[in-house]
């Protein structure tokens, strides 16, 4: 357990059965497991040094590190087709931020919607003063970049909805 993980009340380690974040493009699980030959050249090439090797050895996203730019340097490096872009979106998931947010407990704190390029989370009047985070599905990209500011930790990546 990290110190991160304390201040933020995570207790326990993530389960196995928790599929890890991989790099935009990646294969479905399976299929990704089944093509990625752990070379690392995914690692090498990140600018933004977000991804990380996974207990075995994986390219994972560590969104605490920042968020995806989608500047395209690691599938040029894949050589295995473990990312491969098919027309669909990078990341299967998108952000959503739960009741635990600061902002749902009146705290006035808005950073995720000053990362997010696309715009897509913004913030609705509410009584009582303050503001609550709604996030436009359509328009998040999954990057990552609210994840890396939140000071509470309380964003989380869920899948996209169909």
């Amino acid at each position: 357990m990290t110190r991160g993980d304390l201040l933020r009340g995570r207790f326990s380690r993530p389960t196995q059965s928790e599929t890890p974040a991989r790099p935009p493009w990646a294969l479905e699980e399976t299929a990704f497991r089944a093509a990625c030959k752990d070379c690392a050249l995914c690692l090498e090439a990140c600018p933004e040094a977000i991804i990380v090797a996974d207990p075995e050895g994986r390219p994972r996203v560590d969104f605490a590190k920042g968020g995806c730019t989608f500047c395209r340097a690691c599938l040029e490096a894949c050589p295995t087709g473990a990312l491969a872009d098919r027309g669909e979106a990078p990341f299967p998931h998108v952000a959503a931020i739960p009741s635990s947010c600061l902002s749902w407990q009146g705290v006035v704190c808005r950073l995720c919607e000053e990362s997010c390029e696309p715009r897509a989370i913004r913030f609705r009047p509410a009584l009582g003063g303050y503001s609550l985070p709604e996030i436009d599905q359509a328009a998040c990209t999954g990057c990552g970049a609210c994840l890396a500011i939140c000071p509470s930790g309380t964003i989380e990546l869920r899948g996209r909805r169909s």
